[in-house]
This record gives structure tokens, C-alpha cells and sequence, in this order.
């Protein structure tokens, strides 16, 4: 189970980078920290992590 810092810190990377975010960096009212990229090759990933 991930941290919800190992996401903020995926997401300032993805952007960095270039990459598409799908769906924006989110505290969901089902208790995950998440956002979903788009890699290089074309598959959506959803970066999340159990919050308090």
C-alpha cells in the first residue's frame, strides 16, 4: 500500500515530465489520494494511495 506523498510526489514527476494527466490529483470521498496519467505508450494508470 502506497503513501499519499509517493502520489504527490508521481504526479509533480508526471507533470515535469510532460505527461498527460487524465484525472486531476484528487482526495476521493471513498478514502484514496489519486490521479490517473496517461504513459509514453498510450495506457491510462491510476496512481492512488489509502488516506487517513
Amino acid at each position: 500500500m502506497g503513501e499519499p506523498e509517493a502520489v504527490d510526489a508521481a504526479h509533480r514527476d508526471a507533470v515535469q515530465r510532460g505527461l498527460r494527466i487524465v484525472y486531476p490529483l484528487t482526495n476521493e470521498p471513498w478514502g484514496v489520494r489519486r490521479f490517473l496519467v496517461e504513459e509514453p505508450g498510450g495506457t491510462i494508470v491510476n496512481v492512488l494511495a489509502h488516506i487517513s
